[in-house]
């Protein structure tokens, strides 16, 4: 999947109406972190994951935003809570709306 940005041009993108989402992220909701910075616990479309193991995380800046973190990326390893079915996901922090988006699942 290309890491291209979903930005709209023109005067709306300028005013910063419309927030950075990557094409095909969707938000979740970040219920708890491990030591206040790796995922431990999101809501995705109204199910709980607990994240049981981060496999990479790494981080994204833009040389036009002088170097700053864009965004936090984590692979992690997860149980959805109610049918303890396993599965594999990319999620990311984007750092300057300190929202969460889950970019896409791996397995």
């Amino acid at each position: 999947m290309s890491a291209t940005p979903d930005v709209r041009r023109g005067s709306r993108a300028r005013r910063g109406e419309k927030k950075r989402r990557w094409r095909g992220a969707e938000p979740i909701e970040m219920r708890e972190r491990r030591h206040g910075y790796f995922p431990k616990v999101f809501i995705w479309r109204g199910h709980r994951y607990d994240v049981y193991a981060v496999e990479r995380c790494w981080t994204v800046s833009r040389r036009r935003w002088g170097g700053r973190v864009e965004r936090h990326c984590f692979r992690v390893r997860c149980r959805e809570d109610e049918s303890a079915k396993e599965g594999t996901f990319e999620v990311y922090q984007d750092v300057r709306h300190n929202t969460w988006h889950l970019l896409r699942q791996v397995a």
